[in-house]
């Protein structure tokens, strides 16, 4: 038999006997009968002993007397919105006996560190949000099943995707600035390299291409009150054809920003311009005018995403489909030159 540099892994196993993994782990935490054919069992068995796959024991027994825990990886503690992902998380973890472990991610796109000497020991899963799958690798540990959030089914790591629908939440706020008759936007785009923030762009520029006579300008800010507010007080400086009416943002607190260089440049807010901003935060009310967004169910978000994961520890298919997200309208959108 050919010598593993490392260990085998019950991946090795699966590849070996021709299962998945979660058949590998039922029949090695002898829990197989009934959901697992006796001749598929023994072929896995075998497997394991050809291969010279030794589960580490305390781990195992950890692992399948489940220790019960998941960790949540989000890119940063301080947005009110992941606080929100962690409550909705938690709550439906602690209807199934779970805990939940929360783990900021440096930068928030990666490599994350691993928090553990052994996630495998310590953990039953991960949910990661609104971040890069590169991020995960270190922390995955090599056999966790993995939920992911905010990203893309397509490129997805994990054994599930769960994604509110952004898309659909950008389609609701360029349709309620073309209706109110705005023409030339701005688009205050998040400086992160993360599949969410892609999808507005890409949303948000099909939309405006369906719509004769418009255009559309970009400035990539990161998302802080100054980076927006100096972003977007050069956008609207730089000169141009067309001075944007509308001020489209990836999220409220660049919103915030724009409000700043809006009162810098002499402009009021909606009568010179209007601002839209999507996650609805707190921040959206403290603004004023109060501020048109998107609202973002975090909490939802989170509750779904622990469904998720819990489906895959059962072995069950997560529900499908986008969580659907609504546009709230305020103060901040009015017709353009309303004054």
């Amino acid at each position: 038999m050919a010598h593993h540099s490392t260990r085998p892994t019950s991946r090795d196993v699966a590849q070996a006997a021709g299962v998945s993994q979660a058949a590998v782990s039922l029949v090695l935490g002898d829990k197989w009968r009934g959901r697992v054919a006796e001749t598929t069992a023994e072929r896995v068995r075998q497997a394991a002993r050809d291969l010279g796959y030794r589960p580490n024991l305390a781990a195992r027994n950890l692992r399948l007397g489940h220790t019960r825990t998941v960790l949540l990886v989000v890119p940063v503690l301080t947005t009110e919105f992941f606080a929100g992902v962690y409550t909705g998380a938690a709550r439906v973890a602690a209807d199934h006996g779970f805990g939940v472990v929360l783990y900021p991610s440096p930068e928030g796109v990666g490599p994350a560190r691993d928090p553990f000497a052994s996630a495998q020991a310590a953990l039953d899963g991960v949910i990661a949000s609104s971040m890069a799958a590169d991020a995960l690798t270190a922390i995955r540990g090599d056999q966790l099943p993995l939920v992911m959030l905010d990203s893309d089914p397509a490129g997805s790591l994990g054994a599930a995707t769960v994604n509110l629908d952004i898309a659909d939440g950008v389609r609701q706020v360029t349709d309620h600035l073309l209706d109110l008759g705005h023409r030339h936007f701005l688009h205050l785009a998040a400086d992160v390299p993360s599949w969410t923030f892609e999808v507005r762009a890409r949303e948000l520029t099909a939309r405006l291409a369906a719509a004769p006579g418009t255009s559309l300008r970009t400035a990539p800010a990161p998302i802080s009150i100054e980076g927006a507010l100096a972003a977007t007080e050069a956008a609207l400086s730089a000169p141009g054809t067309h001075r944007p009416t509308a001020v489209v943002c990836d999220d409220d607190k660049l919103a915030a920003g724009a409000y700043k260089a809006a009162r810098r440049l002499g402009l009021r807010i909606p009568d010179d311009l209007s601002v839209t901003g999507l996650d609805d935060l707190a921040l959206a009310t403290a603004l004023d005018p109060e501020l048109t967004t998107v609202r973002l169910d975090a909490e939802l978000f989170g509750e779904r995403g622990m469904h998720a994961l819990l489906a895959v520890l059962d072995g069950r298919t997560p529900d499908a489909g986008d969580i659907p997200v609504h546009l709230v309208v305020r103060g901040s959108t009015a017709p353009p030159g309303a004054s």
